[in-house]
């Protein structure tokens, strides 16, 4: 027997498993990558040797409104680290520059003071002014373009009036965007409804290339650097952390170019070749990844890539926040034919997306390949109307998976972080 440990919330559940039937565990080598420097020295010399760009306190001289887009709650972005720095940087450069800091919550719910305390600190959330963005606030939005895909580019007014727009962020793998961070701080993360709408339509999902690890012909991720260069993002400070949310690497400078850097570094440690199984278990790297299932359904995705038709994926995610969106909940709640389901998807026109589409569009995906058992704080009744089976721990779990698939041997592949791995 060995014992097993996936990240749970802030905690880890473990569990003994049968070292015979397992077929191999996929890991990234972010682990095994020692930067030797320092989590500070090497945002510093980030900011010192920007990609492309003049460096940050340079681009801050003579401009008077300063806006730095932050990622909110949902992300586990070390702005600790990185919000000091670049404010010190821009101070350097500018020392009367009015600076506002704008959360890009995208999509997901408004970020609480308590929330912004923990990610920032209390002196810079006491100090500095910080705006949360609304993308269903109207009034606060202005329109400034037209996507590539033909969705009209609605974002934040207080980035379409900045004299300098930059923003701080984490590279990871993205289950439809390929990789996180650049240019997705611009769309999603300060874009209208309307905009977030257009770009995750039904018939972009579906795309071929918006898969984990794919920019490259990837229609998402063109409307997102469209959108960052047409809203000026001139300067990003993106990291790249391990599973202690600590930063071993680091890019800044030009939003396409930098984060393009920081994609191959994180592409180099992190792609893993698929070792195909009966039952897959994974997580969705703990908190604060998985605080709810909305967020869970990356995770899975790197099971889907692993597991074989018709087998079973464990995935482990405490939840504790719930659903994570009533669209989201209300389309399975409302529709049990998970192949009409996707159908109606597919076919739905750009400008009638209903709002979290794309996550029930790729949950519906992967229960059209696999059963998924899941592990959660939820409750139960909720898990079971995503068509998933709850259970309370792995042990639970495995018997379950065992009796679906009427077999007390089946093979199993683990992946004990689901988001931090791209499975080929």
């Amino acid at each position: 027997m060995m014992k097993i440990s996936l990240p749970y919330g802030k905690e880890k559940l473990t569990a003994d498993l049968d070292e015979s039937i397992l077929n191999g565990v996929l890991v990234s080598q972010i682990e095994n990558y020692d930067p030797q420097k320092s989590q500070i020295d090497i945002v510093k010399e980030a900011l010192l040797n920007p990609v492309d760009s003049p460096g940050l306190r340079e681009l801050a001289k003579g401009k008077k409104k300063v806006v730095i887009i932050a990622s909110d709650h949902t992300r586990p972005v070390p702005s600790k680290i990185i919000m000091p720095l670049m404010l010190a940087e821009i101070r350097a450069g500018n020392p009367n520059a009015e600076i506002t800091i704008l959360i890009a919550t995208g999509f997901h719910r408004l970020t609480t003071k308590e929330e912004m305390i923990q990610k920032f600190g209390e002196a810079i959330v006491e100090k500095e002014k910080i705006v949360v963005h609304d993308s269903g606030d109207a009034d606060s939005l202005v329109k400034i373009g037209i996507l590539p895909s033909g969705g009209e580019l609605i974002i934040n007014q207080l980035a379409e009036e900045a004299d300098l727009l930059v923003s701080e962020g984490f590279i990871e793998p993205h289950f439809f965007a390929g990789f996180s961070g650049g240019r997705k701080s611009v769309l999603p993360g300060i874009a209208s409804r309307v905009t977030v709408l257009a770009n995750h339509c039904g018939e972009f999902i579906a795309h071929p290339k918006a898969r984990t690890g794919c920019i490259e012909g990837n229609p998402l991720h063109i409307d997102m650097l469209y959108a960052a260069r047409a809203a000026k993002l001139a300067f990003v400070v993106n990291v790249v952390i391990n599973s202690e949310k600590e930063v071993i690497h680091a890019v800044a400078g030009d939003c396409g170019s930098a984060h393009a850097k920081g994609c191959e570094f994180l592409k180099s440690l992190c792609r893993v070749k698929a070792i195909p199984s009966d039952i897959v278990i994974t997580s969705n790297g703990g908190y604060p990844l998985d605080q709810n299932i909305y967020q869970a359904v990356k995770g899975m995705t790197a099971a889907e890539a692993a597991v074989k038709p018709g087998g079973v994926i464990i995935m482990v995610a405490k939840s504790n926040d719930g659903h994570g969106g009533d669209s989201f909940f209300n389309t399975f709640k409302d529709e049990k034919n998970i192949e009409a389901m996707s159908e109606r998807f597919e076919k739905t026109p750009r400008n009638e997306t209903i709002p979290d589409q794309w996550e029930a569009q790729i949950l519906a995906r992967i229960l059209l390949k696999a059963k998924v058992i899941y592990i959660s704080a939820a409750p139960e009744a909720m898990i079971r109307e995503f068509q998933m089976t709850p259970a309370k721990d792995l042990a639970e779990a495995l018997s379950i998976a065992r009796e679906y698939l009427n077999n007390d041997q089946a093979r199993i592949t683990l992946i004990p972080d689901g988001v931090a791995v791209i499975v080929e």
